[in-house]
């Protein structure tokens, strides 16, 4: 009977493991681990495990980084009260090994794996929690928002090719929400043919499976360079009325 129940449970409600990719180099912040500077007082990837935190279809947090920096964020979630984290992992060479590492680290009653930058500092409760109950009825979702600038594909030189048609581009957000075996098999089949995806849709594709995108918000941006640390500032202060 329990057996019964439990199992009951979880097709009602899938356990979710959000698995955090923090073990990039961030190459362009000029010497700065972006994912520990202050965002109006607070770290960067402690206001996005906050985020995840908050989310009620999240159960529990993962999180891949660089060996270095293992200590310091796993004693930034007791600071900021992050209860759900569960393990802070070594991250591999590439994005994908990492996000496998963490994905290996669930515990076995994952139904769904949601993989989310932390570097986006300015994602919701709401936004995740939508984007898996997406993943629930598809299998595999994620936010994406309308390209805004002409895009152009250019050549040698800088010589225009061809103005591309916005109009059926998006711009993929995290987080990335997937069945978790799928991902798990999708990742390892990219990291076995060294194919070099840039995000995790994209090893989902290529084993022939469809993602579908859900509306994202554009203020859910990707911290790269120190310039996006002050729009983010300036967008938080504008969210909570601070302006």
């Amino acid at each position: 009977m329990f057996s019964f129940l439990k199992k009951y449970k979880r097709k009602v409600r899938p356990h979710c493991a959000a698995l955090v990719a923090a073990a990039g180099s961030s190459s362009r912040m000029g010497g700065m681990n972006k994912l520990l500077e202050s965002l109006d007082g607070m770290p960067v990837l402690a206001r996005t495990l906050t985020a995840l935190q908050m989310a009620g279809k999240v159960d529990e947090i993962i999180i891949a980084t660089r060996e270095e920096d293992l200590v310091e964020i796993s004693q930034l979630c007791k600071t900021y009260g992050i209860t759900k984290c569960t393990k802070v992992v070594r991250g591999g060479q590439t994005r994908a090994h990492s996000v496998l590492l963490a994905a290996m680290e669930a515990s076995d009653q994952t139904d769904l794996l949601a993989v989310q930058d932390g570097a986006r500092p300015l994602v919701t409760p709401e936004l995740i929690d939508e984007v898996i109950a997406a993943a629930r009825r598809c299998s595999a979702a994620a936010p994406a928002v309308p390209l805004k600038d002409t895009i152009k594909q250019v050549g040698a030189e800088g010589a225009v090719e061809k103005t591309i048609d916005r109009s059926t581009l998006r711009a993929v957000q995290t987080p990335q929400v997937f069945d978790a075996e799928l991902l798990r098999a999708a990742l390892q089949s990219a990291i076995d043919q060294e194919l070099p995806i840039t995000d995790d849709c994209s090893a989902v594709e290529l084993m022939g499976k469809t993602v579908y995108l859900i509306e994202g918000d554009e203020t859910n941006l990707k911290i790269t360079t120190p310039t996006d640390l002050i729009i983010a500032e300036a967008l938080l202060r504008a969210r909570e009325g601070r302006m």
